[in-house]
């Protein structure tokens, strides 16, 4: 009913167009359906969807912008079912199309309102990452989605003791604050064994630091702050990866904290072996190491520590990644193309030495399971086990001859067996040729030792051995290894 006004049109009014409802987050959207992985934002970050949802109805429908295509839009095929050329699959293409849209394309929300992994601080939030900027919302593409996820559970650390200083990076294990970390960064290379410490998060807080325990025998320690809102990190399986998958490293290189790099996996379960202060010179299971062989750890970048000479080398199975890794990347994380930690960045080969030290595509990372376990063992007791076999090994050369005649190895021999250690108990004799633990290949006495180490005190395994030609598999539950 319209009132008769003088000079008014009284006739029927024309149909107000029918306009579909704006879609909310979580509610069906040909572009954005729900996932699990793909809860309801924060109650803010939800005021502020609805808020730019009201101001750009139109924009949302009939517009081909960030939010979606109109009518008269066809969307992309590629978008649906599969990953587009140049761009994401559907879950990363969401999570940064919607924070960028959000807040009109600067600095991206943090974890929860992009892609909601859970475990949020105090109040159910998450602080906002200050390094992840989407300027372009038309290109998002993963390695922008997996860092803008990533980004908030990766911190930096500033360490300093003994009139030494240095920083490194950590990965936010949980609410409660656990970070995990390298023990070289901690105590700044073992030279500091009562270090002070603080940490950056990725929003720009300081906190100081406790170290709950170090593990020198895998390079892992645990610290933990004080600190509401942290975002724990979503950690992989990193037992399923494949050379040749998407890894981004995050952390402080050279300081510079939030950096994002990116490449591939270039090798799964490399040997290396890394020269260390702060292990016992005689190792068990361990083969005899030449000074000087072997990689160093990624020095914390800043680090006035003076120069030791390493007592021993520890032996990693580590993730081999081309993506830039630098000094101050120490602790922090290699992410997959989701977002998720796949590993702890822990060592580069270098064409240069000390200052002069620096990234030529070839990094290693410790991957997340053995680094999850290993953290686990450190919150639960302050410190971690180590699985110990009983066998003194030297490398096996092909075709039967002297090791020393041969560059390449095809197992580790054993030479020697302890009385009553967990390699007698098996049947394991000497002569043996060792060339399996578990799934994994042993080339060489090095990489018996890290296989071995990565396992937990009465974990039982298969050992894979070579016996008079023949193929033998043993059941091997193995020991603590001795400090």
């Amino acid at each position: 009913m319209t009132e008769n006004n003088p000079g008014s049109y009284n006739g029927p009014l024309p149909p107000r167009p029918q306009n579909p409802p704006s879609p909310r987050w979580g509610e069906d959207h040909p572009l954005y359906p729900r996932t699990e992985q793909q809860p309801a934002l924060p109650h803010e970050a939800q005021a502020q969807a609805t808020q730019h949802a009201e101001a750009h109805r139109e924009t949302e429908h009939y517009g081909n912008g960030a939010f979606g295509y109109g009518p008269h839009h066809q969307q992309p095929e590629n978008i649906q079912g599969g990953k587009a050329k140049e761009r994401v699959g559907t879950g990363t293409f969401i999570a940064g199309m919607l924070v960028a849209g959000l807040i009109g394309g600067g600095v991206v929300a943090g974890a929860d309102a992009l892609l909601e992994s859970g475990g949020g601080g105090a109040n159910g939030g998450a602080a906002q990452a200050e390094s992840v900027v989407v300027n372009d919302t038309e290109s998002v593409n993963e390695i922008t989605g997996a860092a803008a996820k990533a980004s908030p559970s990766v911190v930096t650390i500033s360490v300093s003791g003994a009139g030494s200083g240095g920083s490194g990076s950590g990965i936010i294990l949980d609410a409660e604050g656990h970070i995990l970390t390298n023990t070289h960064v901690v105590t700044l290379g073992g030279q500091v064994a009562d270090p002070a410490v603080e940490v950056k998060t990725n929003d720009g807080r300081v906190f100081q630091a406790q170290v709950v325990g170090t593990d020198p025998l895998s390079d892992l320690a645990v610290i933990k702050i004080d600190a509401p809102d942290l975002q724990p990190a979503t950690l992989a399986d990193s037992s399923e990866l494949n050379v040749g998958d998407v890894a981004i490293a995050i952390g402080a290189p050279l300081g510079l904290s939030g950096t994002v790099t990116d490449g591939i996996i270039s090798t799964l379960n490399r040997t290396i072996a890394v020269q260390s202060s702060a292990v016992p010179e005689q190792q068990s299971d361990a083969p005899e190491q030449e000074p000087g062989e072997g990689f160093n750890f990624l020095p914390p970048d800043g680090s006035q520590a003076p120069e030791q000479s390493a007592q021993g080398s520890i032996f990693l199975n580590v993730i081999q990644t081309d993506a830039a890794i630098n000094q101050g990347n120490s602790g922090g994380a290699l992410v997959d193309s989701q977002g998720r930690i796949i590993g702890v960045n822990v060592a580069i080969a270098s064409a240069g030495s000390g200052e002069s030290a620096g990234n030529i595509g070839v990094g290693f990372s410790i991957p997340i399971n053995y680094a999850q376990r290993v953290a686990n063992e450190i919150i639960a007791n302050g410190e971690a086990t180590h699985g110990f076999l009983g066998v003194s090994v030297g490398a096996a050369a092909s075709g039967g001859e002297e090791a020393s005649a041969s560059s390449f190895s095809v197992g580790a021999e054993v030479q020697s067996i302890e009385g009553g250690s967990p390699a007698e108990t098996a049947g394991i004799q000497e002569g043996d040729v060792i060339t399996k633990v578990g799934e994994l290949v042993i080339d060489d006495p090095q990489a018996l030792t890290a296989a071995v180490r990565m396992l937990a005190e009465g974990e039982t395994t298969t050992v894979e051995l070579l016996r008079g030609g023949e193929t033998l598999t043993l059941d091997v539950t193995v020991g603590q290894a001795p400090a």
